[in-house]
């Protein structure tokens, strides 16, 4: 449950940069599962946040409240930065001899055909395009917000060893999620105040994550070059890493999932931005940027 809101937020990037040169292949130690399970962020993530960029960018000129708008923006400037900081690591993987290529060609494919933008023979199924896309970026951003905020207080990976560059990444990212969590959906309303749409796209978005995520994970073990062949990640292995809070639990994320169905449902109720702003303002990249 939301703890707080600050209605006087605005929204920044911050040109963070991250030094990989050291980074282990299995940066939580002795757990490629974990660290697999995580590292698919870094293979659909640059795709997926350069066309929430477009798609917003879009989505723009339908604004007509200056406060959202400024909002799109700042949140346009943020996603732009994640997608530079996790395409980092997916280059830096290329030369540890992990080819990343194959599987992000398949996320191409979904963000650039099956998402991507398209001519449309009028202004009305141009808009309808457009808020289409929104919807389902709003059931997208419910789930990264989910993670930013479990990323936040995931000590375990502290307490595991995990690369502390890896962990300033992703709880940079994820801190900025939850700072930014309402945008999509309040842009979302703001084109399209029913709930039918919010609907339909939360239940095909949603299946088509989870199973691009499952690909992801497959896809990484199976071309990491530090394990076996034939190495693949099971369902007992994600329940251990799990319970030992290194990943995130499937039941209280299928809770967390279902919140977003409730038709009063608004991502503030969900996420601290006190502690997101408090990170933000305590993270070695983050300040580096400041400065």
């Amino acid at each position: 449950m939301s703890h707080d809101t600050h209605d006087d937020l605005v929204l920044h990037p911050r040109d963070v940069r991250f030094d990989w040169g050291r980074l282990p292949m299995h940066w939580v130690p002795g757990r490629p599962t974990a660290t697999h399970v995580i590292n698919v962020l870094h293979l659909l993530l640059p795709e997926g946040e350069r066309w929430f960029v477009r798609t917003f960018q879009e989505a723009l000129p339908l604004v007509r409240d200056e406060e959202l708008k400024e909002a799109v923006l700042g949140f346009t400037g943020q996603e732009a930065m994640h997608a530079e900081a996790h395409q980092g690591v997916l280059d830096h993987l290329l030369a540890a001899g992990l080819d990343p290529a194959p599987y992000i060609r398949q996320v191409e494919f979904v963000f650039r055909r099956v998402l991507g933008e398209r001519p449309q023979p009028t202004a009305g199924r141009a808009r309808e395009h457009v808020v289409e896309r929104v919807a389902v970026i709003a059931a997208v951003e419910h789930f990264t917000a989910f993670l930013g905020d479990w990323v936040l207080n995931a000590e375990a990976l502290d307490r595991a060893g995990a690369d502390p560059t890896m962990l300033d990444l992703l709880r940079w990212h994820g801190a900025e999620e939850v700072e930014h969590r309402s945008v999509a959906f309040d842009l979302l309303r703001h084109l399209d105040p029913g709930y039918a749409r919010r609907l339909r796209t939360f239940l095909i978005g949603g299946p088509v994550l989870v199973h691009l995520w499952i690909r992801g994970v497959r896809f990484l073990m199976a071309a990491d070059p530090t394990l076996p062949p034939g190495a693949g990640p099971t369902w007992r292995a994600y329940r251990e890493a799990a319970r030992e809070g290194l990943l995130p639990g499937l039941g209280r994320m299928a809770r967390f999932a279902v919140r977003y169905l409730r038709p009063g449902y608004h991502p503030s109720q969900d996420g601290s931005t006190a502690q997101a702003v408090a990170y933000l303002a305590a993270s070695p990249a983050a300040r580096a940027a400041d400065h």
